[in-house]
């Protein structure tokens, strides 16, 4: 397995003792914690807060868990406002104070940092004027302390933002680390969490893990989102990350252990394909082996259960992991080579096999002709079977851009007639045309004389032939 080191939130634990917390955490195989300083588990304002972390410190030790101290406690402060005051307030005394602590804290406890936020800008307050606050707030708290401080974007604050973290830290120097929340990536970066990962490179202190969806800031757990989990861990190993990734999930303590077990497993099973990729483009004769047991490592269950159960649409776990296995292939092997690698493993793979080589046709180099030959002669392998989940595969984004329109009309057609969504074939509006509409015209023609109901997918396909024909028409 990797290097990376995986822990879990404390804030997910809410309803725990924390010595029960812990307990578990380390029991389920976790390296360390992200601990969150709250008046449940370690008060930073307690009169014996002091002996308490000497405690803390020696427990930590005896479960031989790291730990990073995390303030993002939501109403330690005020009672009534939650995460205020703010470095940005106009009173942000009590919120430098409690900075000061869990640098303390921190200190003691032999913590790899302190994370924290710059939280939201009071109403009106201009963009430079909360700009000049988060700065000296941070470069006081910076220079009354020697423990490591990590800045985390995040959504909805006045720093959400990678490239904002980025910018402080340029100002103020190199002791100020980042904290990135890799589903905050998926929920408002321009750009994926892997590719947030390698531009803050060495400046990351401190990594949150966790799944989202875009636009949408709340927490899931890993496969409920679109969250590239093992791309992601190929990029903190990439980039040579060394300190802990957490878990981050504060609104799930009411189901912690299992929240947690699950999440360790997840993770277990995309760290093992970070290490098959990383084998295949070492040798690339190991996907041979490897790709049979992506099953087995990774799971076999849809991406998006609650709407797409089968996977027909979205994909499944494995189709994911295998396509990251054959993304490794494509940049080690020669042009050729790659073309009969593929093939050989598709021919000799089973159901779950052959479709993770056709739901990731498109992650192989286009300009091999020899792939684009081998690929689209699998395609229509595939559109002969009555396997829907093959059938769906082959309509992927490679079809799309590559099969015969003859091919690609009767592979639609297929969808229709054994139950597989159209949702599932790329580029149907691109591609429907008045052949596609006849078709289906007929089609719907013969189930209605025949009695027997229509599917809506093919009255959403004559619909889209109609949209189509309107639009050229007012041309």
């Amino acid at each position: 397995m990797s290097t990376l080191r995986f822990g879990y939130g404390t804030n997910g634990f809410a309803n725990h003792r924390l010595d029960d917390a812990l307990a578990v955490i380390a029991d389920l195989g976790y390296s360390g914690v992200a601990l969150t300083l709250d008046h449940a588990h370690l008060d930073p304002f307690a009169d014996d807060v002091v002996a308490r972390t000497g405690r803390l410190a020696a427990r930590l030790g005896e479960l031989g868990l790291g730990v990073v101290v995390e303030t993002g406690a939501r109403y330690l402060l005020d009672p009534w406002r939650k995460h205020q005051p703010t470095l940005l307030s106009d009173e942000p005394g009590p919120r430098l104070d409690f900075l000061r602590r869990a640098a303390d804290i921190a200190t003691d406890l032999g913590a790899e940092c302190v994370s924290f936020w710059s939280g939201v800008a009071p109403g009106g307050l201009a963009d430079d004027v909360a700009w000049q606050r988060l700065r000296d707030g941070v470069a006081a708290v910076l220079d009354g302390t020697s423990a490591p401080l990590a800045l985390e974007p995040e959504p909805g604050h006045f720093v959400q933002h990678l490239e904002q973290a980025l910018r402080l830290r340029e100002e103020l120097g190199e002791r100020l680390g980042i904290t990135l929340d890799v589903g905050h990536c998926v929920a408002v970066e321009p750009v994926d969490a892997a590719a947030c990962v390698r531009r803050a490179g060495s400046a990351l202190l401190n990594v949150q893990l966790d799944d989202m969806l875009p636009g949408i800031h709340e927490h899931l757990e890993f496969g409920q989102g679109q969250l590239d989990l093992p791309g992601t861990l190929a990029a903190l190993a990439e980039v040579g990350y060394a300190g802990l990734a957490a878990v981050e999930l504060p609104r799930h303590s009411h189901a912690a252990p299992e929240v947690a077990r699950r999440s360790h497993a997840a993770l277990t099973s995309a760290d093992w394909v970070v290490d098959a990729r990383a084998a295949v483009r070492a040798e690339p004769q190991r996907i041979r082996t490897s790709f049979p047991a992506v099953g087995r490592k990774a799971g076999r269950t849809a991406l998006r259960p609650d709407t797409d159960p089968e996977g027909l649409i979205h994909g499944t776990h494995d189709d994911r992991a295998r396509g990251h296995l054959l993304s490794a292939l494509a940049g080690t092997l020669e042009p050729g080579a790659l073309g009969t690698e593929v093939e050989q493993l598709y021919r000799y793979g089973d159901g779950a096999e052959k479709r993770g080589v056709l739901r990731n046709l498109h992650l192989l180099p286009a300009t091999d002709p020899q792939v684009v030959e081998v690929g689209t002669r699998l395609v229509a392998d595939a559109l002969r079977a009555n396997d829907t989940g093959l059938v769906a595969a082959a309509l992927g984004p490679f079809a799309a851009e590559h099969l015969d329109d003859h091919s690609w009309r009767h592979g639609v057609l297929k969808c229709l007639f054994t139950g597989v969504p159209t949702a599932a074939v790329a580029g149907l509006r691109r591609r429907c045309d008045a052949e596609l509409v006849r078709m289906v015209t007929d089609y719907v023609a013969e189930r209605t004389a025949a009695g027997r109901s229509v599917p809506a997918d093919a009255e959403a396909i004559l619909a889209l032939g109609d949209a189509t024909r309107d639009k050229e028409a007012a041309r």
